[in-house]
Formats: structure tokens, C-alpha cells, sequence
């Protein structure tokens, strides 16, 4: 009898790369593999990419070279090369020539619904209920490396709950890029298509808000929390992400009724600057973030708040940075993902605007927050999946 051949999965960037990674791992296992222990000793190598940043990019290019330069080294017969995930916005045959070492490329959209996941925690679960984005925030590659969004029907996600809460899990995370809109998107035209039309500027682009249905009575998102709590099994219940123009006063009204979700809630800000926002076409402004933060601090006493942050935006003036810093002292946030801002190929915000602020000032306004945000908090950090 053969020897069954091996794989290994290297796991970059989010949690949606995460739950994407265990789908494929079971795809593997279902096609008679057996998962290697390390990427020295596997018949398949597979990437999950991360396209976030052009650092998350640099990553993955490094990583690669080092493989190949390891069984170069060694005289040793290389895996085959899989690679998925977000970097796949850049096309096939860009990255054909970027990375020849690569032998097959496999879009993200082909797991991301698979019905089984293979998972090492045994407690906690990663559950996806969306794909994509129909928002159109200018700096974002997601729409460009995972598509128009795609809600999950609610009867595969309340299965594969029950299934999970039959053997033992006790925990769940809800993935989406915005699970607020689960079950509310509309067909239309995507970011990529847009970028054809020419020179698109920044009042040619649609609101967020525009790409979703209008909610009726309770949002579909309440009604799937709703319905998950209801297993006995299941004493956890968390989401990621949430965009704050669609954070409703009925999910918040559901976090303070529900004891089963979460207490820290992840609310990606970007900015604490109207004009900065208004250039990221985020939808929203301070003003209403502020509301949102108030309603959940009035109504879930012991909520705890995290953010995203971009810094160095283009354009991003010191005034702009201290508008960020002021309302990262007011919002109180006890976990803070900085992230330096990078231009990514084909993005609005590549296309509109010059990347005009110097890396050390970027660097150094990264510091500020780090440290208001998260240094400041260290003691009081919540557990963050």
C-alpha cells in the first residue's frame, strides 16, 4: 500500500483566512492527504495569502524564496506550491511571472462555504456567514480579492452550529468583513468594474450605505444571533467585523440582552477625522461612531471596545492625527490594530490619491496610538480570538 502524500498550510493575515484554511485543510484530509507536520516534510505546500498591506505581501514573496532556497540547499525535491487567499487580486498571470515557483492558484471563493472544517481547538469555533464586500471604502483590497459580498444561507450556518455545540464546542466566532449586513446585500456593480470606467473620482463613488437592502423590523444578523444562542451547548458567541454605519440599536439592544455574546465588540474606525474619513468614502463620521460607542456604554455596562486605525492616509495632515488621538481617548478602546497605510495596487485610494506622507511620520504617529491605545491598556486587554 502507498504512502498517502502529505500537506501543510501556511496561514497569513485574518481570521477569514484562518476559517478559510481550515475548510481547505478538510478538503485536503476528504481527498486522502495526511496533514505534515512542518513545510520541510509535505508533498503539497499551500499559501493563504494576506493582501492587507504591502508588508502582509512581502511576507508571503520572502516566505517563498526561502522555501526554495531551503530545498536548493538540500537537493531535495520541493512541494508543490498551492497559493490562495487575497494576493489573488493581483491576477493569474501577473503572479505567474511575480512568483514562478507557484504551481496552482486557488480563488479564495472556492472554500470559503465549504460544508466541513478541520480544526485543532476543540472549544472554539470559526464560523463564516459572509464573503466579500459590496462597500467601497477607497483603501480596501477586499472587494478586489474576494468580490461582491455573499451572505451564507441561514440554515447551513445554524447546522453547522448545532453540529459544533453535538461535539462539544462551547465557543463560536461569526466571520464576515461586515457581519452587520449578513443577509442585506445587493447585486451591483463591483470596485473592479468601476476602475474600468476611466477616471473615477472620489464623488463618482456610491455610498456604502447604498449597496445594502433597508432593514425592516429586526435586522437579519439579530434574528441569526437569535437563533444560534438557543444551543444549550454554545456559552460564547463573538463576530468580527462590524462596520459602524450599520451597528443598529436592535444588535445593540441584543448584545445587552444576550449574555451569550461577547462583551468586547470590535468596531474598525479607521479615523478620527472627518475629512480623512470622507476621503476613504467610510460612510460615516465621527459624530455617528461617537453614537454608536455612547448607545453601547449605556446599554452594556461592561462592554469592552476595539478598533482598526489607519495611519499616514494620504493627505493626513497633524491636525487630521490628533482628531484620531482625541477620539482615541474619548471611544476608551482597550485593543487597537494600527496599521501603517500602504497603497494596494488597483485600490481607489492608490488610484485618487498620492501616498504623500514620509514613512517616519507615519511611523511615528503609529507609536502615538500604540500607545494610548494598547500600552495604555495592558492590564485590561480582553481575550481577542
Amino acid at each position: 500500500m502507498s504512502k498517502p502524500k502529505s500537506f501543510f498550510v501556511q496561514i497569513y493575515g485574518c481570521q477569514a483566512n484562518k476559517s478559510d484554511a481550515e475548510r481547505l485543510s478538510a478538503m485536503y484530509l476528504d481527498n486522502g492527504f495526511v496533514e505534515a507536520a512542518d513545510w520541510q516534510n509535505c508533498d503539497e505546500l499551500i499559501l493563504v495569502t494576506c493582501s492587507v498591506r504591502k508588508r502582509a505581501e512581502d511576507r508571503v514573496r520572502a516566505f517563498l524564496h526561502k522555501i526554495m532556497n531551503y530545498f536548493q540547499e538540500e537537493e531535495k525535491t520541493p512541494p508543490k506550491v498551492v497559493f490562495s487567499g487575497c494576493m489573488l487580486h493581483h491576477g493569474v498571470a501577473r503572479l505567474r511571472k511575480m512568483l514562478p515557483m507557484v504551481d496552482e492558484f486557488m480563488p479564495t471563493n472556492k472554500m470559503a462555504f465549504a460544508k466541513r472544517a478541520a480544526r485543532k481547538d476543540k472549544n472554539h469555533a470559526f464560523v463564516p456567514i459572509s464573503t466579500g464586500c459590496n462597500s467601497f471604502c477607497t483603501f480596501c483590497i477586499v472587494p478586489f480579492a474576494r468580490g461582491r459580498e455573499a451572505s451564507r444561507p441561514f440554515q447551513d450556518i445554524v447546522d453547522e452550529v448545532a453540529e459544533l455545540a453535538k461535539d462539544g464546542y462551547t465557543e463560536i466566532t461569526l466571520i464576515g468583513q461586515n457581519v452587520n449586513s449578513w443577509g442585506l446585500e445587493k447585486m451591483g456593480i463591483s470596485a473592479r468594474k468601476m476602475m474600468l470606467r476611466g477616471d473615477v473620482k472620489r464623488e463618482d463613488l456610491p455610498s456604502n450605505q447604498s449597496q445594502y437592502l433597508n432593514v425592516e423590523g429586526i435586522p437579519p444578523f439579530v434574528k441569526l444571533l437569535q437563533a444560534i444562542s438557543r444551543f444549550e451547548g454554545i456559552q460564547k458567541i463573538r463576530f468580527l467585523s462590524s462596520n459602524p454605519w450599520d451597528f443598529s440599536d436592535e444588535l445593540i439592544a441584543e448584545i445587552a440582552r444576550n449574555l451569550k455574546i461577547d462583551r468586547f465588540i470590535h468596531l474598525p474606525v479607521q479615523s478620527g477625522s472627518n475629512s480623512v474619513l470622507h476621503r476613504m468614502n467610510r460612510g460615516y463620521t465621527r459624530e455617528d461612531y461617537l453614537r454608536v460607542v455612547r448607545k453601547l456604554r449605556a446599554q452594556v455596562k461592561d462592554v469592552v471596545l476595539g478598533t482598526d486605525l489607519i495611519v499616514g492616509f494620504p493627505g493626513e495632515t497633524d491636525e487630521e492625527f490628533e482628531e484620531t488621538v482625541a477620539l482615541a481617548r474619548e471611544a476608551d478602546w482597550h485593543v487597537g490594530f494600527v496599521n501603517i497605510y500602504s497603497p494596494r495596487p488597483g485600490t481607489l485610494a492608490e488610484k485618487l490619491y498620492p501616498d504623500d506622507i514620509p514613512h517616519t511620520v507615519k511611523k511615528a504617529r503609529w507609536d502615538i496610538l500604540d500607545q494610548v491605545i494598547n500600552k495604555d491598556h495592558l492590564g485590561e486587554r480582553p481575550k481577542v480570538v
